[in-house]
């Protein structure tokens, strides 16, 4: 059984992941969990002079918590009746970041979906997105990074890029492999960097990665980067109507190095695709 946290803020953008999550899990037996972490503003309680009133705020955020949760599972109920899928509601005051690692091995999670407000490119809304603080704060869990404007349909092609820098633990990919099993779809693994020339060590990783997708339809691509590697990665993408791109946790240290870019968040918050992040050890 699969444990899906799905933290929402209520918005459109969660929303989406939420639809997209049910429509991608739903050859699953699965448990989502609708999580909602309330916290006032500061300057909303930095004036109060008793913990009366604060008290009040809280009660209110607390009350509208549970009533718009309520509102997503009365739905979900009337409209979405798929009978391997259980839906569960979390409403609680805090840091969500913190709140997220606390339920991690609470719930025994495997999967984090939210939405992102997708390419828009502007600075203020990407590093103040949620979705980014959890990337870089959980390292933990696969997380699944869902575009505001995707409309998910089929699972038809997965873009996995790589510089082959790391060993593939048994057990790291699961998470991909077992929705290439249901959705029988092919993996493009894609190389993008300066030069080609491979090292000893990265022949070998190559050779692991070929080990882990045994059985799978898989193929190997190869890009010069000519401006930046997140770009590389989104036009590819698009170039393969790819559903999915696919990083590990780890994978995106040597392409910061090569370029100078947070491959993960800019490739996870200026696209229009999906991105799963997942963990940097075996799990």
């Amino acid at each position: 059984m699969k444990q899906i946290l799905l933290p929402t803020d209520f918005s459109e953008n969660a929303w989406n992941a939420l639809f997209t999550s049910i429509k991608l899990y739903a050859d699953f037996e699965c448990v989502f969990y609708l999580l909602h972490v309330y916290e006032p503003k500061s300057q909303n309680i930095a004036g109060f002079k008793s913990s009366v009133r604060a008290g009040e705020v809280y009660q209110s955020l607390s009350d509208y918590s549970e009533k718009e949760l309520k509102k997503i599972t009365t739905y979900l109920k009337q409209n979405h009746g798929i009978q391997n899928h259980t839906f569960k509601t979390i409403s609680v005051k805090g840091n969500l970041v913190t709140v997220i690692k606390e339920l991690i091995p609470k719930y025994d999670i495997d999967i984090i979906m939210m939405g992102t407000k997708g390419a828009t490119g502007a600075k203020e809304i990407f590093m103040g997105s949620n979705t980014v603080k959890v990337l870089k704060a959980v390292k933990n869990c696969s997380l699944i990074a869902v575009p505001k404007t995707f409309d998910f349909q089929l699972m038809k092609t997965i873009v996995f890029p790589t510089e082959y820098a790391h060993f593939f633990p048994k057990g790291i990919l699961k998470p991909f492999l077992e929705l290439i099993d249901v959705w029988k779809s092919e993996v493009k693994i894609f190389h993008v960097a300066q030069e080609f020339r491979l090292s000893s060590l990265q022949r070998y990783n190559r050779e692991i990665l070929k080990k882990r997708l045994e059985g799978y339809p898989y193929s190997f691509y190869k890009v010069t980067i000519k401006s930046t590697v997140s770009k590389a990665i989104r036009d590819f993408s698009k170039e393969q109507a790819a559903d999915l791109i696919v990083l590990t946790n780890y994978s995106h240290t040597f392409l910061e190095r090569l370029t100078q870019e947070p491959v993960v968040k800019k490739v996870g918050f200026k696209t229009s695709i999906p991105l799963m992040v997942l963990p940097d050890f075996e799990g």
